[in-house]
């Protein structure tokens, strides 16, 4: 059986040498004076087996206070998004030495869908490594040219998840207690893919953030420290400066039988030629059911 302990069990547990002092005496503290070396011995060795608790804890139940439960069910695990939330970035490992980016993360026009997330270049048996410490949750083969083909997915202990697709071999196991730079997979070309990439995606809670935030795979390096998810707000990175540059979020509209761009438009509050804006169309481009159009 396992027992998780919380935080008011923890700090309990860290009080009791405190506590038991007090039930001496005053007559008693000759006696204790002379076993002093030894109780420093004994916290000694309690501290670090509570020390090992707590990291064995850690590894078992990553990011506990963000995520409810642990399954390895579906990629997207969704959680409640806090307002805000810091990723501690230090400690990393870059998924690939790799430097090329081939597709970026956001809406693609010509596919007419979003890209979750960063496609590196990478050749097939290239190793590809777990960016943080963390536990494997997810490793599973979406089929012969269909999504993610062989992926992996790790928890890990800043609370952010990782995803890494169409990968020609793993190397981990479901449930395997990673540390950051340890070999995971080889790079390669399963799933819907139409040449030997990976494809990386960066999650928090369920949400899929852009790994450009926070990875630069050109500089081979994290863009900081930390780095803050902000609820409702939309994030680039100004590639100039290299800093994160704050908007409204996106918004989108499900296309649905017999609508147009400009009952869309209407729809949505906004102009056609907004939305020939925004989604790099023109009077000429034909909608299709299901297909999502940005008006924000």
């Amino acid at each position: 059986m396992i027992i998780r302990l919380k935080t008011p069990f923890k700090k309990l547990l860290l009080s009791v040498g405190l506590l038991s002092s007090a039930v001496f005496g005053v007559q008693a503290q000759d006696m204790l004076a002379a076993q002093s070396p030894l109780d420093k011995q004994m916290e000694l060795i309690d501290s670090i087996a509570l020390r090992d608790i707590l990291l064995n804890e850690a590894n078992m139940f990553p990011a506990e206070d963000l995520y409810d439960t642990w399954s390895n069910d579906r990629v997207r695990f969704e959680s409640a998004m806090p307002d805000s939330f810091r990723v501690d970035l230090r400690g990393f490992a870059m998924p690939t030495t790799n430097t090329k980016i081939t597709d970026v993360y956001g809406y693609r026009p010509r596919r007419r869908r979003v890209h979750q997330g960063l496609d590196i270049k990478v050749q097939i048996g290239d190793t590809i490594r777990s960016a943080f410490d963390g536990k494997v949750r997810i490793v599973k083969n979406q089929g012969r040219r269909r999504g993610y083909g062989r992926y992996v997915v790790i928890r890990h202990n800043n609370g952010l998840e990782t995803l890494y697709g169409h990968l020609s071999k793993w190397l981990v196991t479901e449930g395997q207690v990673v540390k950051a730079g340890q070999p995971i997979a080889l790079g390669g070309n399963t799933g819907r893919s139409t040449g030997a990439h990976l494809h990386f995606e960066t999650l928090l809670a369920g949400k899929n953030i852009n790994p450009e935030l926070m990875f630069d795979f050109e500089s081979q390096d994290v863009t900081g420290d930390f780095y803050t998810y902000r609820k409702g707000v939309y994030q680039t990175i100004d590639k100039k400066s290299g800093k994160i540059v704050e908007s409204a979020e996106p918004l989108y509209h499900k296309v649905r039988k017999g609508e147009s761009l400009s009952v869309i438009a209407r729809k949505c509050g906004v102009s056609v030629n907004t939305l020939y804006r925004l989604n790099k169309m023109n009077s000429r481009t034909v909608l299709r059911i299901g297909q999502r159009i940005r008006y924000r």
